[in-house]
C-alpha cells in the first residue's frame, strides 16, 4: 500500500513529466488501436467483397493464341460451355454474349470530348453495346458493385425479350420499367458476320446504375449506353442459332461443399481447345481490388509495429532521464535498505497509473480517431493506385467501360468499429511496452551503489 501511495505522491506533483508520459502512452495506445480496427475492418470488406466472387471461375480466350472476333471479343463454344457445365460441382454456367445493336427510337447519352467523324455517326451513331446474359446478377460488373440495380429485376435464364437499361438512358429517352423499345442489326459491326439484319423489341425489367471512373474513347463505353438482355435477343442481332452462337465468355458456379480447384483441373481434362482457352478463378479477375487490400494491410501492420516501437523508444529515453534525476531520492532510499525491487515497483506503478488513464482516453477516442485514419489510409491508397492506373492505361492505349472500371475496381470503404478484442491487445502490448520501458530507463542507475548515486548528486 505504501507503495502506491509514493507512486500516487509522486505522479501528482510531477504534473509536466505526467503529462509527457501520459501523451506518449495515449498516442502509442490510439495509433495501435486504430491500426488494428482499420485492419480488421479490411478483413470484413474484404470478405464480403470476395463473398460472391470466391466460388466461380470464368472461361475466357486466352489473347496471346486466340485474338477473338474481329473486335477482340470472345469466341468461347456453346458446346465447350455445356462440357464444362456437366462436371460434378458446377451448379451453373452465366453465359454472356456481347453483341452491337442499333436503337431504333432512341438516342445514346453523348460523351463528353468524344467526335465522330461523318463516316462513323452514319455507321454507329445509334449503336449502343449490348450484353445478352442468362442471369445478369450474375454478371461480373454487378457482383463488383460496378453496376447496382436501381429498380426492377435482374434478367433470368427463361427471360425472353427483356432488357436491364442505365436510370439515366431511360430518363434522357422517356423510359421506365415496363416500357418497351427497339434494337436492331448494325449491319456495319465487323463482328456481325452473318451481316444479320434483324429487328426485334424488349421489355424493360430493370434500372441500374453506376457511372464510369475514368475516361471513355465512345459513347459505347459509357455506363448510361451499356445495355443487358436475354441471350436469345443478343444472338438474333448477329443470326446466331444454338448451333453456331458465340460466347464473350462464361462464368460457373461451384456449390460450396466443392473443392473449385478440383472442379478446375477437371474441366482442363476435357476435350477443349486449352492453348486458345483458359480458365480463371473469378476473385483473379480483380488484382487491383486485392492490392488495395494488400496495401492497407501493409500500412497498418507498420502503423501498428511503428507506433510500438516508436513509442517504446522515446518512453525509454524519457524514463532513463526521468529515473537520472531522481538519483538523489533512489540513493538515499538503498541506503535505508530498500530494494531495488521495491523501487522498480514503484516505477512499474506510477507508469501503471499513468498508463491506465492513458489508456482509457485512448479507447474513448479510439473510434473517431479509427474512422479518420481508416478514410486517411484508403484515400492514400486509392490515390496511389489511381495514379498508377492511369500511367498504365496511358501506355497501354486503354480504353474505358465498365469491364475495365471492374478489373481496375479497389476498395473504396471501410465500416471501422473498435472491437473489445483489439482494446484488450492494445492494453496488453502497452503494458508489455511499459514493463520493458520502466527496466530499461532504470537498469543503468540500479546498478550504482548507494554511495555513487549520492556522490553523482553532489
Amino acid at each position: 500500500m505504501n507503495i502506491l501511495q509514493n507512486a500516487w505522491a509522486y505522479v501528482s506533483r510531477k504534473k509536466f513529466k505526467t503529462l509527457i508520459i501520459f501523451f506518449i502512452l495515449f498516442s502509442m495506445a490510439t495509433v495501435a488501436l486504430s491500426s488494428l480496427a482499420v485492419k480488421h475492418a479490411t478483413d470484413t470488406a474484404a470478405k464480403e467483397t470476395f463473398k460472391s466472387i470466391n466460388s466461380s471461375f470464368s472461361m475466357q480466350i486466352d489473347r496471346r493464341h486466340n485474338q477473338g472476333t474481329a473486335r477482340g471479343g470472345g469466341n468461347l463454344k456453346g458446346k465447350d460451355i455445356q462440357a464444362i457445365e456437366g462436371i460434378e460441382g458446377v451448379q451453373k454456367a452465366v453465359k454472356r454474349m456481347e453483341v452491337v445493336a442499333d436503337l431504333v427510337d432512341q438516342e445514346l447519352i453523348p460523351a463528353k470530348g468524344v467526335r465522330l467523324d461523318a463516316t462513323r455517326q452514319q455507321r454507329f451513331g445509334k449503336a449502343a453495346q449490348v450484353t445478352g446474359i442468362n442471369d445478369s446478377s450474375m454478371d461480373e460488373r454487378f457482383a463488383a458493385q460496378t453496376f447496382t440495380l436501381t429498380e426492377g429485376r435482374h434478367i433470368k435464364d427463361d427471360d425472353t425479350n427483356v432488357a436491364l437499361v442505365h436510370e439515366d438512358f431511360a430518363k434522357k429517352n422517356n423510359l421506365k420499367v415496363g416500357d418497351k423499345f427497339k434494337l436492331k442489326s448494325n449491319i456495319y459491326d465487323a463482328d456481325n458476320e452473318k451481316q444479320a439484319n434483324n429487328q426485334t423489341e424488349v421489355t424493360i425489367v430493370g434500372l441500374f446504375g453506376g457511372k464510369n471512373k475514368g475516361g471513355v474513347t465512345a459513347p459505347q463505353e459509357l455506363y448510361e449506353n451499356t445495355i443487358l438482355t436475354d441471350l436469345k435477343t443478343s444472338a438474333l442481332m448477329y443470326g446466331y442459332t444454338d448451333a453456331n452462337a458465340i460466347y464473350l465468355d462464361a462464368t460457373f458456379l461451384v456449390g460450396g461443399q466443392y473443392d473449385i480447384d478440383k472442379v478446375m483441373e477437371q474441366a482442363k481434362k476435357l476435350g477443349i481447345d486449352w492453348k486458345a482457352y483458359t480458365l480463371i478463378k473469378s476473385s483473379q479477375n480483380y488484382p487491383t481490388l486485392q492490392k488495395s487490400i494488400n496495401l492497407v494491410y501493409g500500412l497498418t501492420d507498420k502503423l501498428f509495429l511503428g507506433s510500438l516501437i516508436f513509442s517504446a523508444i522515446i518512453l525509454v529515453l524519457v524514463l532513463f532521464l526521468w529515473t537520472n534525476s531522481r538519483r538523489r531520492e533512489i540513493g538515499v532510499r538503498l541506503a535505508l535498505g530498500m530494494t531495488n525491487k521495491t523501487i522498480i515497483a514503484q516505477m512499474l506503478c506510477e507508469v501503471g497509473m499513468v498508463s491506465i488513464a492513458s489508456f482509457i482516453a485512448a479507447i474513448l477516442a479510439g473510434g473517431p480517431v479509427s474512422e479518420w485514419v481508416g478514410k486517411l489510409i484508403l484515400g492514400q491508397v486509392n490515390s496511389s493506385l489511381g495514379t498508377q492506373l492511369a500511367n498504365e492505361a496511358k501506355s497501354a492505349n486503354l480504353g474505358g467501360g465498365a469491364a475495365v472500371d471492374g478489373f481496375n475496381k479497389t476498395l473504396t470503404e471501410l465500416s471501422v468499429t473498435v472491437s473489445n478484442m483489439d482494446k484488450a491487445t492494445v492494453v496488453g502490448l502497452g503494458l508489455v511496452v511499459v514493463v520493458i520501458a520502466v527496466l530499461l530507463g532504470s537498469a543503468f542507475i540500479l546498478q550504482k551503489s548507494p554511495k555513487s548515486l549520492l556522490q553523482d548528486t553532489e
